[in-house]
């Protein structure tokens, strides 16, 4: 499936509308994420927001797609937002849960950056499976991905 970029920092398919992470992520858990984001980094509440959410579609889209090898990883930024979600533990189980089948998604980092096109990649696949992307959030690499292509990991 084609993806094409909007003059907005949002990038989606071509057909459908863009769905939003807030649809997913109830209110309450969201807000105190957003909060702990604020508590941890100099980000302001639109900032934090917009890093949580991309952190929950690349979730999302890892769950979708889990054990099929794609090798989806995040940026640098947006891994922050990754880690802001799993540490939060019982609230993470609980995406598991509902979103995985009932199957723990593990984190599983390597050390090493990787400068292959993964997070572009993944940016895309993302945007393919119907989810707002936030493109400029997306224009680096991170050093945890892609974590162990095909195992059940992101």
């Amino acid at each position: 499936m084609a993806t094409a970029v909007a003059s907005s920092p949002a990038i989606g398919p071509t057909t459908g509308p863009v769905r939003s992470v807030r649809e997913a992520v109830p209110t309450a858990l969201w807000d105190k994420q957003v909060a702990l984001l604020m508590r941890d980094y100099p980000y302001d509440s639109i900032m934090a927001a917009r890093v949580l959410g991309q952190g929950y579609a690349h979730l999302l889209t890892a769950m979708r797609h889990r054990n099929e090898a794609l090798g989806l990883a995040p940026s640098t930024i947006v891994d922050i937002g990754v880690h802001t979600i799993i540490l939060d533990t019982v609230a993470y189980a609980e995406l598991c849960d509902t979103f995985n089948g009932g199957h723990f998604l593990h984190h599983v980092p390597k050390a090493e950056f990787k400068y292959d096109g993964s997070v572009m990649k993944t940016a895309h696949r993302i945007a393919a499976d119907g989810w707002e992307v936030d493109l400029p959030l997306w224009t680096d690499a991170a050093a945890c991905g892609p974590c162990h292509p095909g195992n059940d990991s992101h």
